[in-house]
């Protein structure tokens, strides 16, 4: 995480009331957008694309999480924000639509905190070919949403804890 990435900050409502740098944002807890992408395939059944977090990662290390997630740059467009990640964490190209938010506030052991309007994009995978960011991805699977919610019903400390209320939110566009 460098000082130089800047996040847009944001009120309760998601409307933009200025930029900070992302270690501060996180640091002092401010409200600022994000984004969380799930991509779906169907096959026997519909599956989930997870990845696992990279273990150097400044908060969240080594958990499980969806596809990708992260900040629209200052003046990015929150869909194309999303497409520019999938593209860089997991070297998957597709349209993204955006199916809605939330709002959380999450503490991590080292001091930093999540404090999101958080976007949900999801997207319907064709292609199966991933290249992953060894800097940014551990591990990635694909899984059904009942193994994943078995899964996050019984070790919920290995996933991130934003997952549950954006999968409720994403999943509701497939089913």
């Amino acid at each position: 995480m460098t000082a130089t990435e800047q996040v847009i900050l944001v009120d309760e409502n998601d409307h933009p009331i200025g930029t900070a740098d992302k270690i501060t944002a996180h640091r002092e807890a401010l409200c600022h957008r994000a984004f969380s992408v799930f991509i779906f395939r169907e096959k026997e059944t519909l599956e989930l694309l997870l990845q696992q977090r990279a273990f150097h990662k400044y908060h969240s290390p080594g958990l499980w999480t969806n596809t990708c997630c992260s900040h629209p740059y200052p003046g990015e467009n929150t869909i194309i924000a999303g497409q520019r990640r999938l593209r860089e964490e997991m070297g998957i190209e597709i349209m993204l639509k955006w199916v809605g938010s939330f709002h959380y506030i999450a503490h991590f052991e080292n001091g930093l905190t999540e404090n999101e309007v958080d976007h949900v994009l999801i997207g319907k995978s064709v292609d199966d070919a991933l290249t992953i960011n060894p800097l940014e991805v551990e591990d990635y699977r694909w899984i059904s949403l009942p193994k994943l919610k078995k899964e996050m019903h019984e070790l919920p400390e290995k996933f991130t804890p934003w997952l549950k209320e954006a999968l409720t939110i994403a999943e509701r566009s497939f089913i």
